[in-house]
């Protein structure tokens, strides 16, 4: 199973995009989906999660009320809905699967997609 990311882009402060990241493979099994960002020089951070299966989400506090994480359980996709960009969101955007649980720490995650670059201009 392989994780693709993608719909970034180069956008100015208060427009949207919306991320995909589509699960391949001849089956595909998750307890969760997690989005996560990498800024130059910081650390990896969570923006937000779904449990597979019921569709709850938790988010960050810097995105909530701006973001939406939902997913297509039929095309085995997650998305994530960014509304309302500041130039603080600019970073590498990564979706990961965990198997086991639906938590911010990116290390839990074992499998990851190749990260999409999304880049807010002020």
């Amino acid at each position: 199973v392989q994780l693709q990311a993608c719909g970034g882009g180069l956008v100015q402060a208060g427009d949207s995009l919306r991320l995909s990241c589509a699960a391949s493979g001849r089956t595909f099994s998750t307890y969760a989906m997690g989005w996560f960002r990498q800024a130059p020089g910081k650390e990896r951070e969570f923006v937000a999660t779904i449990v597979w299966s019921v569709g709850s989400t938790y988010y960050a506090n810097s995105v909530k009320g701006r973001f939406t994480i939902f997913r297509d359980l039929a095309k085995n996709t997650v998305y994530l809905q960014m509304n309302s960009l500041k130039p603080e969101d600019t970073a590498v955007y990564y979706c990961a699967s965990d198997a086991q649980r639906s938590g911010s720490r990116w290390y839990e995650y074992a499998l990851w997609g190749q990260g999409t670059q999304v880049t807010v201009s002020s």
